[in-house]
């Protein structure tokens, strides 16, 4: 018996995963003011708070291809969500700096893996003939923040 999957629900679920990690960037951008005054340092100090999570982030992307081969698309991708929520949970609660740091990293290493899994998965789920309005699609996800956010994440 075969099952009939639909290719629309596969885009979205994987879209949204996709989209949580790009919100998260633009969130920790435009909070950088209240952690710094809420865990007592200053703003440069902060700002430890991005670059930790891009340099993970950059670590894991080029390595994605070969890690989804060894463990299978679908279930790197999985582990990167399951990954990525756990540590953001934890740099939600984070006590100081240093810990929100700790987590910020290893939150960039389970989201580095989401965009590239997230566009293989769609290049595997739709058709040849089907794939450019699904990647439109996947692409117009940025335009769902209100105009307040992409103002404030465009600097």
């Amino acid at each position: 018996m075969s099952v009939t999957r639909n290719p629309w629900l596969i885009a979205v679920v994987v879209a949204m995963a996709a989209f949580m990690e790009i919100l998260d960037t633009s969130i920790a951008n435009v909070a950088l003011p209240y952690m710094a005054g809420n865990l007592g340092v200053s703003n440069d100090e902060s700002t430890w708070v991005l670059t930790s999570y891009l340099v993970s982030n950059a670590i894991v992307l080029p390595i994605s291809g070969w890690v989804a081969g060894v463990f299978g698309r679908k279930r790197f991708f999985m582990a990167c969500i399951a990954f990525f929520t756990l540590s953001s949970l934890l740099c939600g609660i984070a006590p100081s700096l240093g810990f929100l740091l700790l987590f910020r990293v290893l939150q960039g290493l389970g989201g580095g893996g989401l965009q590239p899994m997230a566009q293989a998965i769609l290049a595997d789920t739709f058709r040849p003939e089907q794939r450019g309005l699904a990647f439109a699609v996947y692409a117009s996800r940025p335009l769902l923040h209100r105009p307040s956010d992409r103002r404030s994440a465009a600097g």
